[in-house]
């Protein structure tokens, strides 16, 4: 009998109502069915568009995971064919390269990517951007080519378009410089 009154119990239960604002999936803890929304994950944003202190930190810690992992393990010889920089920090391609293979590299390792997660990041990041960075004509070649001899150089890039030239021509004769980040017309 007392085993009737508790199954009866809780077929009650069962048939009840859920409480308001409930779901029967809430002690699941699926989201969307019950419990609190899970918490946005921080957007990530590229390493050049940071400023002051919030990119020093970012940069910081891209200089950690490429000197402590990155170039250990793939780090390889360097070469005229595969050149380097000990002042990669400077070159500011060479940061968004590392920075946006970095952000690859935590998407994939992640368990949520699954058992192929790091293959899919060697196959479609990390070799090609190896190549784009460590390329002979590349942004390093003009650095070190050798163990013995370390060098940093920056070379210049391309001079702004003849539009942009001629934008800044007539701002500067009407004396009215135009904003750096708005297009000109």
């Amino acid at each position: 009998m007392e085993q009737s009154a508790q199954q009866a119990q809780q077929l009650d239960h069962l048939a009840s109502a859920p409480a308001p604002g409930g779901s029967p999936f809430a002690a699941f803890g699926m989201p969307g069915l019950g419990g609190p929304p899970p918490a946005a994950p921080p957007e990530p944003r590229p390493i050049l568009e940071l400023d002051g202190e919030e990119r020093e930190d970012e940069l910081d810690a891209l200089s950690d995971w490429v000197d402590d992992f990155f170039l250990p393990v793939y780090g390889a010889e360097v070469t005229t064919a595969a050149p380097w920089c000990l002042q990669w920090q400077e070159h500011d391609d060479v940061v968004a390269w590392l920075h946006a293979l970095w952000l690859a590299y935590q998407q994939h390792k992640d368990p949520e990517a699954g058992l192929s997660g790091l293959f899919v990041w060697h196959r479609d990041f990390l070799t090609h951007a190896i190549a784009a960075i460590r390329a002979p004509g590349g942004p390093l070649s003009a650095c070190m080519t050798s163990p013995e001899r370390p060098v940093h150089r920056i070379l210049p890039g391309p001079p702004p378009s003849a539009r942009t030239e001629k934008a800044m021509a007539s701002a500067a004769e009407a004396g009215t410089p135009p904003e750096p980040d708005e297009p000109t017309s």
